[in-house]
């Protein structure tokens, strides 16, 4: 399976998405203007990429399901 490329993309999608949240945890947590300025828009890729892993794992079980 970790030689699928679905299953690398799906990986690496995963991975996007819990940079994304630690770099917005860890802005927050420094607080400042770099955070007032771009906290809803770092969540907001947040989401956007959450969004586009879970479609991915979508694909890819339904993909492995159908024997493809």
């Amino acid at each position: 399976m970790a030689s699928d490329p679905l299953f690398i993309v799906v990986a690496l999608a995963v991975l996007g998405v819990a940079a994304i949240l630690l770099f917005g945890i860890g802005s927050f947590g420094r607080g400042g203007e770099f955070n007032r300025r771009n906290a809803n828009r770092i969540m907001r890729w947040r989401i956007y990429a959450q969004a586009g892993a879970v479609a991915l794992i979508l694909l890819f079980v339904f993909l492995r399901r159908a024997g493809g």
